[in-house]
């Protein structure tokens, strides 16, 4: 069984920093530390993994548990092997299902997720914006830890269609592929030649994509292409492009 997950200085990740994992020995306390002391009731001698968020880890074990906190040793460094990264570009779903979405990606494997302001979208987050991105980041965290990644997906700033465009564009000019998800593209995505190169899906909302926003992302180099024969929730379209470029590409 897999050891439990827990993120070493919380506090730096969610702002977007990487912390240093200790060496030999460390104390972990904050939320983390109340919640592997308090909440699992770690004891003495059982182990862990803290993770820095970034890809490296260290398993440890329990040396003292106090009310909070606990102090531990370092028992090895592990590090999760370098992949070119997936991307996805998410029209904000409904607030119920806004969360669900990043939970979703993230236990899928997504690497950044880009919350997307499209034409059809129904929920906005106009100047509740930030506080939006950090209920995104904290159930990145949660669904990270919960599925024992060590890498948390990077959470980026809102976009609009322009934006989105401007991403494609970037990622095409350097080798990657941009796949627009759509139920009348005549593409099945496992027909797309993936490799190893960088990957970017972009998820319409319920009421799908437009056809200016089609028509813009496609002139800056994004292809279309069918998932399957069934017409997905916003919410979890993208675990499913996940499973199947994981099928098709990355884990192999």
């Amino acid at each position: 069984m897999s050891l439990p997950a827990f993120v070493y200085d919380l506090d730096t990740v969610l702002a977007g920093g990487r912390p240093v994992l200790p060496e030999n020995s460390g104390v972990l306390d904050g939320a983390e530390g109340k919640h592997a002391a308090t909440v699992k009731r770690l004891a003495v001698g059982e182990q862990l993994l803290l993770i820095d968020g970034h890809g490296s880890g260290i398993e440890c074990t329990v040396t003292d548990v106090a009310k909070g906190s606990l102090r531990f040793t370092v028992d090895r460094r592990v590090e999760f092997p370098q992949r070119a990264p997936v991307t996805i570009v998410q029209a904000l779903p409904k607030s119920e299902r806004s969360e669900l979405a990043v939970d979703l990606m993230t236990q899928g494997g997504v690497d950044v997720i880009v919350p997307w302001q499209s034409e059809r979208t129904i929920a906005k987050w106009g100047a509740k914006a930030e506080k939006a991105a950090a209920k995104w980041r904290s159930m990145a965290v949660s669904a990270a830890k919960q599925s024992r990644r060590m890498v948390i997906p990077q959470i980026a700033a809102l976009a609009d269609t322009r934006g989105v465009a401007d991403l494609v564009a970037e990622l095409t000019s350097r080798g990657g592929l941009a796949v627009m998800l759509h139920e009348a593209a005549a593409v099945p995505v496992t027909s797309l030649e993936f490799g190893d190169r960088e990957v970017m899906f972009v998820v319409g909302p319920e009421g799908g994509l437009s056809p200016a926003e089609l028509a813009q992302l496609q002139e800056a180099g994004a292809v279309t292409a069918l998932l399957g024969p069934e017409v997905l929730r916003t919410a979890s379209a993208g675990l499913v492009a996940l499973a199947a470029h994981g099928a098709l590409a990355r884990w192999r």
